[in-house]
């Protein structure tokens, strides 16, 4: 039995191929790659999703939200600082998070929404 889901025949679209082969070769797609690698870690998307909801976090409450030691929640922060999608001020002996931008925050309440939509018709 053939899969329903590929062509059964081969029919390239010369013209729609030529005008986006060169926009998706686009030099910083791998850039963009790193944002959602950096997302597709449980841990981090819970962190990122909390500072969605909280402008800002404590190192110690981003742990205690996710579950997780303050050195591995801290360890996440870092790597989401990293990835230029998290920040952090300190404040005396307090270390605070808060995501990076808007643009951060946009990407995950959309993902959120989406799955919302995708649960909602199965």
């Amino acid at each position: 039995m053939k899969d329903r889901d590929i062509c059964e025949v081969t029919c390239v679209d010369d013209h729609k191929t030529t005008r986006l082969q060169p926009l998706v070769e686009i030099s910083n797609i791998f850039e963009v790659t790193k944002i959602f690698k950096a997302l597709s870690d449980e841990t981090r998307m819970k962190i990122a999703y909390a500072l969605t909801l909280e402008d800002e976090l404590c190192v110690c409450d981003v742990a205690n939200i996710v579950g997780a030691t303050t050195a591995t929640a801290s360890h996440h922060l870092r790597h989401l600082k990293s990835m230029g999608l998290a920040k952090y001020r300190k404040e005396g002996k307090l270390v605070y998070y808060s995501l990076d931008d808007d643009h951060v925050k946009q990407l995950i309440h959309i993902a959120f929404e989406h799955q919302q939509e995708v649960a909602g018709r199965e």
